[in-house]
């Protein structure tokens, strides 16, 4: 069991920047926080049970496809992370660089607890840009010494369980702290937060790349 995880000083890595990418405002989190103020916080934690869902659907997709990759080719290993690290730096710069977003997660007043998690559920399983972050952010904490795909499943799953909690804690503190939550300053040091984790996560990934191929 223990070889589904890094060694720790790497899993604590992965610890901290899972908590901090998961707490970071994002869309899933806007979603969230607006069916909790507009329909209760039952509503929320419905709608954080299908997101979690749809993203950890993506999670074992990620997963299935990472092992088939690294079966064929062991030079793959090493692309995929040098590939992640890349793509995660330029998430970062993108998240840096844009422009503050509207409040666009609005949604219907009224709505079924059904309809509520099938929305979710729906919204984070058919995004392609979750999978594509699965695919470059859970390479850079897998040991090449043990299963890549039960290794990649198991980080995703610890990596959605920890944002379910996340957002469960922003559905239950929605509607004491709509304010604070809709507000511009919020989400500007949200986006830079999100952007400096992920440019570190990047550099780090292919410093420790490169003192590992030496």
């Amino acid at each position: 069991m223990t070889d589904l995880f890094p060694p720790w000083p790497l899993f604590s890595a992965f610890l901290l920047a899972s908590f901090v990418l998961a707490v970071t405002p994002g869309p899933g989190v806007l979603y969230i926080v607006t069916r909790s103020l507009v329909q209760g916080r039952r509503f929320g934690l419905v709608s954080v049970a299908g997101v979690a869902l749809g993203n950890l659907g993506n999670a074992l997709a990620a997963s299935v496809g990472l092992a088939a990759l690294f079966a064929v080719s062991s030079i793959a290993f090493s692309v995929v992370k040098y590939a992640g690290a890349l793509y995660l730096v330029y998430l970062g710069v993108q998240m840096l660089c844009s422009p503050p977003a509207e409040n666009s997660a609005a949604v219907p007043a009224t709505a079924s607890l059904q309809r509520v998690f099938r929305d979710g559920f729906v919204v984070a399983l058919l995004n392609p840009k979750t999978t594509v972050f699965f695919a470059a952010f859970l390479p850079q904490f897998l040991s090449p010494n043990a299963p890549p795909m039960f290794q990649s499943m198991a980080l995703g799953s610890l990596f959605v369980a920890i944002a379910a909690v996340t957002d469960s804690a922003y559905a239950l503190a929605a509607g004491a702290a709509a304010p604070a939550l809709r507000g511009s300053v919020v989400r500007r040091i949200g986006r830079r937060l999100g952007g400096g984790v992920f440019i570190g996560l990047g550099v780090f990934t292919a410093l420790a790349g490169s003192r590992g191929a030496k």
